[in-house]
Formats: structure tokens, C-alpha cells, sequence
């Protein structure tokens, strides 16, 4: 089933380190050709050419995601060097900590317009050669994007509003053979919680309450990899985030109870 993956070009976004760096490692080992995007340009640099001494075809791309000309001319710039896109991969994303009655609007407007318009504007720049290739959208969310999680409204807002983009998008383009990959992994061992914005915008030292076991972004992208073969619509990944999908939705009064005393400490300002 690796031939699936063999010469297909994916472009991933948050490339250079954590699950998008381990996307890129785990597809890169089935023959697949990268564009590596993300705001780190040192690093996107390095983790390209890493790949590149491994055999892989990989190439940087540095960009801001949250601007919209910065999205379409990278991934212009993409097409022109590779042809065409056949998996786009929109993981980048930042994350914030704190209480909403402690939290400035503007930190809102940060998040969104990274995990949100980043997206956005990435897909609205490869879609129509994803639906000549008949192509995947792969978007990393998260078990905020189907559930509540205190202390992080701007992050959950963002991570519900991707799953209202995609799922919407998925009915539209499904009939021209584009499959739409919602991927929601739980705590995972990365650096994106390092650098967790507060509710004034700057990073917050206020540490994070975790649920459940971490996973490595090593293990996640091996559940994208077999995801993407088997061209599934969702992915809820830990036992806690199978267990928050359906309590949420069966008794939610109950999740947002045993939720709530687990995070509590993410209310402290």
C-alpha cells in the first residue's frame, strides 16, 4: 500500500519540528516528496535538508501562514517547483492558556489567525490542483475541536471553527474525489505548549494540567500515515480523547464536570 505514497508531493505546514516534522519523516520514508512551510526559517531550512541527506526530496518553504498573499504566493511557488500538490497538510498552530475573563480579544485574533486562516488560506491556494489529483486534505485539530477545554476558548474556537471549514468543505469536493482527514490527537509531546500564549498575548509561564498519557509526534504521524492510506474522514487518537468524543456528546454535563476538575488549575491568571 506504500506505492499509494510513493512520488506523491506533500506540502505540510508547522514542517519543522514536532508532529509536522514527524509527518514529513514518516511519509518521507514511503517515497514521498515534500514541501516543508513554517515560520522557522533556520529550522525549516535545516529539517529540508536533513531529509534531503536521508534520500528524500524535500524542500523549505519559510512563511507566515497568518498572512494571506505570504500563504498564496509559497504555495504558488510550490506548484511551480513541483507540478501539482497531492496531500496538503495543514498542521501549524499555536495554542493559548488562560481564563477567557482574564483574556484580550487581540489573543483571540493570534490564534485564529494562525490554526484558522493559515489553513484557509493554504487550502483556498491548493485546491484546485488537490481536486485535478483527487487529493487529501489532512488538518491537524484536536480533541478541542469537538469538545469543550478550560481554559483555552481561543484555541478551542479555532480548533471548532476548522472542523466547521472542513467538514462543510469535505461534501463539497468529495464528489471530485478530494478526501478531507480531520486528525485530533491528545496531549502530545511537543513544543507548541512551551510556547502557549497568555491571556495578554505574550507567552505564558503558567504550567499546563494534562489528561491522560502524551503521545510522541512519532506516533501520531504513523496514525496519519495509515489514516491517509486508508483515506479515513476522522481521526480521534488516545483512549481519553475516544472517551471525551462520546462523553461530550452523550452526557455532556457530565464530561464538562470531570473536564473541569481535571483543568482547574488552567483558570488561575
Amino acid at each position: 500500500m506504500n506505492n499509494v505514497i510513493k512520488g506523491k508531493v506533500l506540502v505540510v505546514t508547522g514542517a519543522a519540528s514536532g508532529i509536522g516534522l514527524a509527518i514529513c519523516q514518516r511519509f518521507g520514508r514511503a517515497g514521498a516528496k515534500f514541501a516543508l512551510i513554517d515560520l522557522d526559517a533556520e529550522r525549516v531550512h535545516f529539517q529540508a535538508k536533513a531529509l534531503q541527506k536521508q534520500g528524500v526530496e524535500a524542500e523549505a518553504f519559510p512563511c507566515d501562514i497568518s498572512r494571506e498573499e505570504a500563504c498564496r504566493g509559497t504555495i504558488q511557488s510550490i506548484l511551480d517547483l513541483f507540478g501539482g500538490i497531492d496531500i496538503l497538510v495543514n498542521n501549524a498552530g499555536i495554542t493559548q492558556r488562560s481564563a477567557f475573563i482574564h483574556t484580550q480579544a487581540t489573543v483571540f485574533h493570534q490564534v485564529m489567525a494562525v490554526n484558522f486562516f493559515g489553513a484557509l488560506y493554504c487550502t483556498q491556494g491548493a485546491i484546485n490542483s488537490l481536486i485535478e489529483r483527487r487529493g487529501i486534505i489532512v488538518v491537524t485539530s484536536s480533541h478541542a475541536g469537538y469538545a469543550p477545554l478550560l481554559g483555552r476558548t481561543a484555541y478551542c474556537a479555532s480548533k471548532h471553527a476548522l472542523h466547521g471549514l472542513f467538514e462543510t468543505l469535505r461534501t463539497e469536493v468529495k464528489d471530485q474525489g478530494v478526501q478531507v482527514m480531520m486528525v485530533c490527537p491528545g496531549f502530545t509531546k511537543t513544543n507548541l505548549q512551551d510556547r502557549a500564549l497568555g491571556g495578554n498575548g505574550t507567552v505564558t509561564h503558567h504550567p499546563q494540567s494534562k489528561v491522560g498519557r502524551e503521545d510522541t509526534p512519532e506516533q501520531v504521524a504513523e496514525i496519519v500515515f495509515q489514516g491517509v492510506l486508508k483515506r479515513k474522514s476522522m481521526l480521534v487518537l488516545t483512549p481519553v480523547g475516544k472517551m471525551t468524543y462520546w462523553l461530550s456528546r452523550l452526557a455532556p454535563g457530565l464530561y464538562e464536570a470531570i473536564m473541569a476538575r481535571q483543568l482547574r488549575e488552567e483558570l488561575i491568571p
